[in-house]
């Protein structure tokens, strides 16, 4: 009998620590559910600052580079928020910002708690925080913030390690903004390579149609160029990276085409890792990857091309002269 009980008793305790393992998810996990409600809490700060009515509006490098109060609110939000959970990670925020106290509301210290009962994938299991690069765009598509296109606005949160995007939420703060008071403002979408992506239903494009979607407000000859070498059915022109991203896993479109530079890379850290945790692919004009390691250029200079299938055939379709203008670095 005491043989039996101490048995028990081994098995109980053993049970008790495995749940106490179970209970302390992987970092990463931990950073992806922070970064979750971190870009809800900044989605309603961009929402705030729109209903207010003082935007706040500063040129940053002219017309089509603008920053507003939302931008800096949101990033001083994210910024401070992660690190304050995180310190030993690496976050960098597409604003300048002088280093200044973030007040209290700002902070979110908050996780979704969805996120955390989802196994990490094995190979970042054992991650470490000094490890992760976070790359932040607090307010991508700031123009048509700016314009009323509100729909084309997004919070952008991405995770890289060795500088492969391999996590990335995206929040819309102005989802639904057309549907009437009754529609829930807003929505958040989420993904880990390995694991998958969520927040959205993912669609591709009818069989055989060529949809590209590209820029908005940076469009010259080399981006129109580019698009037309793809023999698109229909073209697509609308603001931000993180919007157009959505647009290939919803099925609005079938490639994002930008020969440019002026993409960065708290552009598409975050999307590119949703993209590739579904199948598609993110690269340079020439088919190359970018890294996101701490220490790279931030410009994405060889352009952006974004598919959720047949990449290849894209690539093989950009004009020699668009390549030679945009070098890969």
């Amino acid at each position: 009998a005491y043989e039996t009980s101490l048995r028990s008793f081994t098995k109980a305790c053993l049970s008790v620590s495995a749940g106490v393992m179970a209970s302390s998810p992987a970092v990463l996990m931990r950073l992806v559910a922070s970064a979750y409600t971190v870009a809800e809490k900044a989605g309603t700060i961009v929402q705030k600052v729109l209903q207010s009515g003082e935007l706040g509006i500063v040129e940053k490098t002219g017309a089509n580079d603008l920053q507003t109060l939302a931008d800096r609110l949101a990033q001083k939000s994210i910024c401070a928020s992660l690190s304050k959970s995180f310190p030993k990670v690496t976050i960098i925020g597409e604003e300048e910002l002088p280093a200044e106290d973030v007040e209290e509301e700002l902070l979110e210290t908050g996780h979704n708690s969805l996120i955390l009962q989802k196994s990490c994938p094995d190979q970042y299991a054992s991650l470490k925080e000094e490890e992760l690069v976070v790359w932040v765009d607090p307010l991508d598509g700031t123009k048509e913030y700016t314009e009323g296109l509100l729909d084309h606005v997004t919070v952008l949160i991405g995770i890289a390690y060795q500088g492969t995007a391999i996590a990335g939420v995206i929040n819309q703060p102005f989802y639904n903004y057309q549907m009437g008071a009754s529609a829930s403002l807003g929505r958040t979408l989420w993904g880990v390579l390995g694991l998958g992506a969520f927040g959205f239903q993912l669609q591709e494009v009818p069989d055989g149609k060529r949809i590209i979607t590209t820029t908005r407000s940076h469009s010259n000859k080399l981006v129109i160029d580019a698009v037309q070498a793809m023999e698109p059915h229909d073209v697509i022109r609308v603001g931000g990276a993180g919007n157009k991203i959505i647009q290939l896993v919803e099925g609005k479109a079938s490639a994002y085409v930008f020969a440019s530079p002026g993409c960065k890379k708290w552009d598409t850290c975050a999307p590119e890792a949703i993209l590739h945790a579904v199948g598609g692919k993110l690269t340079d004009m020439h088919g190359n990857a970018y890294r996101y390691d701490a220490n790279v250029k931030h410009m994405n200079s060889a352009g952006v091309l974004a598919t959720l299938r047949n990449h290849e055939y894209y690539s093989s379709r950009v004009p020699q002269a668009v390549l030679q203008a945009l070098p890969s670095d």
